[in-house]
């Protein structure tokens, strides 16, 4: 098969590039692959280039480079295809609808793939009839606004299947009711480590995310302080920053301070890679009040060690086995996480089991098995015919003028809400 992946900026770092780039390394092993990146900032891609894989971008940020498109002025002017739901709307254009509209009219594939909402409306928009169109779904339904989902909802049914990387995503999917669109889930890939098994004997508790209120670190640190009373030789490391919109570093480091744990508890900053961070340690700790999937738990489990979690939605649940490779525990509960970090910590024999528990159960992760399901989807969509539908113009009329209508009570509440900050 030929397969195009169509991404936001592959020459950046997050989970969506690395899990976009370990599928299409693993099918490039069969496969004709190639990666189109909406935006190239960098010469290079921070991840390196999948083997195999071609890479190519449709908008130069590379102010030093010939190509720039910072200057054309169809960059400066606001996107009317890709949706104003998407929370990267003001990041695309009418310059990224024109490029992007021209690759998804011209890309000569079997199987065309999108990575976030946003793209995927567009795929619906703007593709050409004839490859199978795939979106795929990194985050959750239920996190986009109204006006996204509306959006899905309307173009999504024009897709010949959905991906989600949850079966607790894929149920919100169907309920959406999109006759004839294969809606699956299939989770994100995590190669096996480049290092050996961490050392179950390691008296350290490794985390890993951005340093955000959603990751919730306050409660894994007041949870750690509990258990270090007792055991002032363990250690919690916690790796990662901030991002655009919130840096907790500077709070993080209070609290640190503040409960005497100064020798104890350390912020790592962003480390990569990783594996050899996890090795070091012998319990893995998350305490986020959602996640999407759970990258980092399946990190952890792939270099052996137990993860205590929250049982946030959506994904861990599905990827930790309560008791047996890890514990999963109420949101918010600091008293909870101590417990249960509690009980790893003061059983040798106990985090070496759920460590080796672990590391066998997260080997349905491995890329092979999750590249194979993706496939044999892909497959029977290509050998059955893509879908041929379309909206009527009376339905593509109605969307778009509840659209403006929305559009219009999205804009008066943000102008409502300068006017407040700016009184304030």
């Amino acid at each position: 098969m030929r397969i195009s992946f169509l991404l936001h900026n592959g020459y950046h770092y997050g989970g969506t590039i690395r899990t976009t780039f370990t599928l299409a390394e693993e099918l490039a092993e069969r496969h004709e692959v190639e990666i189109v990146s909406v935006f190239r900032h960098r010469d290079r891609p921070i991840l390196g280039l999948p083997s195999g894989v071609t890479l190519r971008h449709l908008v130069d940020l590379r102010r030093d480079s010939p190509g720039y498109d910072g200057d054309h002025p169809d960059f400066h002017r606001p996107a009317e295809v890709f949706p104003r739901g998407d929370g990267r709307w003001k990041q695309y254009s009418a310059l990224t609808d024109a490029r992007i509209g021209e690759h998804l009219r011209g890309v000569e594939a079997d199987v065309v793939v999108a990575t976030r909402p946003g793209l995927n409306v567009q795929l619906a928009r703007q593709a050409r009839r004839g490859p199978v169109l795939v979106g795929q779904e990194h985050l959750i339904l239920d996190g986009h606004s109204y006006r996204l989902r509306r959006d899905i909802a309307h173009e999504y049914a024009l897709l010949d299947a959905v991906t989600t990387v949850t079966e607790a995503d894929a149920r919100g999917y169907r309920k959406l009711g999109l006759p004839g669109v294969r809606i699956e889930a299939v989770p994100n890939s995590v190669p096996a480590p480049s290092v050996g098994p961490a050392d179950p004997a390691a008296r350290t508790v490794v985390a890993a995310g951005r340093l955000t209120r959603v990751k919730r670190y306050d409660v894994l640190i007041d949870a750690f302080a509990s258990v270090a009373a007792d055991h002032p030789d363990w250690k919690l490391r916690i790796y990662g920053s901030g991002d655009a919109v919130q840096d907790l570093k500077g709070p993080l480091a209070r609290q640190i301070k503040d409960l005497g744990l100064d020798g104890q508890v350390f912020l790592m900053g962003t480390v990569t890679p990783m594996e050899p961070e996890w090795a070091k340690g012998s319990i893995a700790a998350v305490t986020s009040q959602r996640e999407s999937f759970g990258m980092t738990i399946v990190e952890a489990m792939r270099c052996g060690l137990p993860v205590v979690s929250t049982d946030c939605p959506h994904g861990p649940r599905e990827i930790i086995e309560d008791g047996v490779d890890g514990r999963l525990v109420p949101v918010d509960d600091v008293a909870a996480v101590a417990g249960a970090l509690r009980e790893l910590v003061e059983d040798d024999e106990l985090r070496a089991k759920t460590g080796r528990a672990a590391l066998t159960a997260s080997e349905r992760f491995d890329p092979v098995r999750v590249a194979a399901r993706h496939e044999a989807l892909w497959a029977e969509l290509v050998a059955g015919g893509a879908s041929r539908r379309t909206h009527s113009g009376g339905r593509v009329r109605v969307h778009r003028g509840v659209g403006r209508l929305v559009d219009a009570v999205y804009a008066q509440k943000a102008r409502a809400g300068r006017l407040i900050r700016r009184l304030r």
